[in-house]
């Protein structure tokens, strides 16, 4: 394989953002906006965050844009632009490579997004570093710290799919729903429509669910230097998960993580204006608790009539 016929390989034939001024072929991109510019990166090491024992090439290049997307989602940000590094072993073949970028291209597609540089390099394993650029009105980024006492916490779609379509892979036992949910570990649906139609809302605190609630929830709160409550019974989840054991179902809804669904807090008055941007883009979001003051920022969790502090839990790096 050799370096150039490579990038001439996955070089996109033509651009959609009109802000982009040079993409692919010179020493660096040049953009030109007059909105916010949101950015994010991400990097993916093989068998730790992918592997094709549980997924395809293409199924990793749409997996690994879709983190980026769905953080930019959370931050209220529509997406316009990502670069893409990786580190190469030698096993891997150019057509395999090309096919991690055309799962990459098939959901960059679907928000008009460009390919606009990126780097390769030789290395023992492959490693991706995604960084995905989006654009924002001028002061409506979403932060965390925007949670306030009264508001209600909100969560999108159903949690715990993923690690559940994970562990359908790797056990290849029969479960109800199979292919669902392996399709929800393998090509997740940032919810980036939600959140752009969100924009007419004052104040909202979003988080991007890739590590579970527990770590999410509590990344608010921090923020926000507030607490937050849970009601374990509301947290959204698909009809027949509970197919698979009381300790699985509660660890992978609240610790699971990839489910790149999202978390939130809003006024009274803003969920109301939620959940009708929630019908117009065919979301499901669910009230599943409320944020009030605390000494110390916290979370709690009520299950079954009884409530315990809910602590990061979900995946963490370096730890």
């Amino acid at each position: 394989m050799d370096e150039f016929s490579f990038i001439n390989a996955i070089k996109p034939k033509a651009y959609k953002q009109p802000s982009l001024i040079k993409g692919i072929g010179d020493d660096a991109a040049v953009l030109r906006s007059t909105s916010d510019i949101v950015t994010t990166v991400d990097t993916f090491v093989e068998n730790i965050h992918f592997s094709l024992e549980t997924m395809e090439p293409f199924h990793i290049g749409y997996r690994v844009l879709a983190a980026n997307i769905s953080d930019l989602a959370a931050m209220g940000a529509e997406p316009a632009f990502y670069l893409v590094s990786m580190c190469i072993p030698k096993k891997w073949k150019q057509e395999s490579l090309e096919e991690i970028y055309q799962g990459m291209n098939e959901l960059a597609s679907l928000y008009r997004m460009d390919l606009i540089g990126g780097d390769t390099v030789s290395s023992d394993r492959l490693m991706i570093s995604i960084t995905a650029m989006g654009y924002v009105p001028k002061d409506k980024a979403r932060y965390r710290s925007h949670a306030k006492p009264g508001d209600i916490v909100f969560a999108t779609g159903t949690l715990g799919d993923s690690r559940a379509g994970l562990e359908i892979l790797l056990q290849g036992q029969e479960y109800k729903d199979k292919n669902y949910y392996i399709e929800r570990h393998r090509l997740p649906k940032p919810r980036v429509a939600l959140a752009l139609g969100l924009r007419d809302i004052d104040r909202v605190a979003l988080n991007d669910i890739s590590d579970g609630i527990s770590n999410e929830a509590n990344e608010i709160a921090e923020a926000s230097r507030v607490e937050l409550t849970i009601i374990e019974e509301r947290i959204p989840v698909s009809k027949n998960f509970d197919q698979f054991s009381e300790k699985q179902q509660y660890d992978w809804k609240v610790s699971g993580g990839e489910d790149f669904e999202l978390l939130g807090t809003v006024s009274e008055q803003g969920w109301k204006k939620v959940q009708a941007v929630a019908a117009e883009t065919d979301t499901p979001v669910q009230q599943i608790g409320y944020v009030h003051e605390a000494a110390k920022p916290s979370v709690l969790i009520q299950s079954a009539g009884e409530t315990k502090q809910l602590t990061k839990s979900g995946y963490t790096h370096l730890k």
